[in-house]
């Protein structure tokens, strides 16, 4: 037979390829990988799911929460709690907490809330006026009225008996802006004194007033 008729070109001296059938070992090798896949899966499927830190609280930091709470309970504040100061201030703070939160919504903040109350019970006051009774350095409120004037919500005009002083009026913006404004402080501060009776209210304001004024 020529070289031709042999079966895909091979000529008959050449070996017939030899089929390569897996050995012991290659078998064992892939049963192995087969058999720790497995044992992996499987641990994972068993594994206890574990809990953020965060989720978790301590016995030990429980105990210092109440220990620290019971702590604080038992500090002597008697002699803080003697003072005018203290109780004023922290009166105040209660108060004007609740304050910022409702004047908010008309975007004024404590002292322009009371520049704008004045001029609008008082049309016509003058800048030396408004620092004398807010306690104000003239020069801090300067900026706080050129403010209040961009806002449209006061004017100035001339003073009707004094040529050289300018009176501040309130616009009808910053009048029904006021009206609404003080409406809302009266039910804030109604709400924080919810404990006392009207008397007491008014009580407490006659003693404030006799420090300051």
């Amino acid at each position: 037979m020529s070289v031709d008729d042999t079966p895909c070109g091979l000529k008959s001296s050449d070996p017939m390829p030899l089929k390569r059938t897996p050995t012991a070992t290659t078998t064992g090798r892939k049963t192995s990988r087969k058999s720790a896949a497995a044992d992996s899966a499987n641990r994972s499927r068993t594994r206890p799911q574990q809990t953020d830190a965060s989720d978790r609280t301590s016995p030990s930091t429980a105990a210092d929460s109440v220990s620290e709470s019971t702590t604080l309970e038992a500090l002597n504040a008697r002699f803080l709690e003697s003072l005018i100061g203290y109780n004023a201030r922290r009166a105040a703070l209660s108060i004007i907490g609740g304050f910022m939160e409702r004047m908010a919504m008309y975007d004024l903040k404590p002292v322009e809330f009371s520049v704008l109350s004045l001029v609008l019970h008082n049309p016509g006051i003058t800048s030396r006026q408004l620092c004398a009774a807010l306690n104000i350095l003239p020069p801090n409120l300067v900026g706080l009225v050129q403010s209040l004037v961009k806002r449209g919500l006061i004017v100035r005009m001339p003073h009707p008996h004094d040529g050289r002083a300018i009176g501040l009026h309130p616009t009808p913006e910053g009048a029904a802006l006021m009206t609404k404004a003080e409406k809302t402080v009266t039910e804030s501060e109604l709400e924080k004194t919810q404990r006392l009776t009207a008397p007491e209210r008014d009580t407490l304001l006659r003693l404030l007033q006799k420090i300051y004024l």
